[in-house]
């Protein structure tokens, strides 16, 4: 039914980044309502193009650019200054791979699938000793200058597969970047905990565990 699963990196092959946020939040004493104010200025479906996390996220603007223009954006709940430096590096420290996660896309490839990653990068360093030979190909948006959910990132990632869209399954926790995927043809699943996206996944795989017959340990809820 189907021949690869290209997967998201933050999110879904890790720990909820929801998760690593609110402890960056609650550590640095961010209001948490300026944060939100931020993603919904430059990452929301009304922002306008060119946004600094858009930017960020084709490797036009360095981290250290972009964590300047966060800084100024937000503010803490008790007036304390925030130190730019690092900033990003403090944002995802909570974030950590997850087992179940990597244990499901072992098993696909041991049935006979191929395995992708495609993810945008905030600046942020990925475990390539792990993911690199696991996953084929690995399209990071930095890297490649274009990001989600625009259709030629999607496309770039079909081409080094040399798959048809129909054949290739899409596993991504934002809803945008689902949509984008379908909008090229590829069927796709919203990610919310490895649990579920396995089981759907056992739908279209023939061979492939369900949860309950896994032993596969899980880290969705860490923090």
């Amino acid at each position: 039914m189907i021949d690869a699963v290209v997967f998201d990196y933050g999110g879904v092959m890790t720990t909820p980044v929801r998760a690593s946020v609110a402890a960056w939040q609650a550590a640095d004493g961010i209001d948490p309502a300026s944060f939100t104010r931020c993603l919904k200025a430059w990452l929301s479906r009304d922002a306008p193009a060119g946004t600094p996390i858009h930017q960020l996220e084709m490797g036009t603007l360095s981290v250290a650019e972009f964590e300047a223009r966060l800084a100024r954006e937000l503010s803490t709940v008790d007036g304390r200054a925030i130190n730019p430096v690092g900033l990003l590096t403090r944002l995802f420290a909570g974030m950590r791979p997850d087992p179940a996660m990597f244990a499901l896309a072992e098993e696909l490839r041991s049935l006979g699938l191929a395995v992708a990653l495609l993810s945008n990068s905030w600046g942020n360093s990925y475990p390539r000793d792990r993911i690199d030979p696991l996953f084929d190909p690995v399209v990071i948006s930095g890297e490649v200058g274009l990001r989600k959910p625009g259709a030629p990132i999607y496309e770039l990632t079909l081409s080094r597969l040399g798959l048809p869209p129909q054949r290739v399954l899409f596993v991504d926790d934002a809803l945008p970047n689902v949509e984008g995927a379908r909008a090229v043809g590829m069927p796709a699943l919203l990610h919310t905990d490895p649990a579920t996206t396995r089981a759907e996944l056992a739908r279209l795989v023939p061979g492939l565990r369900t949860a309950s017959d896994s032993d596969a340990p899980s880290e969705s809820n860490a923090s």
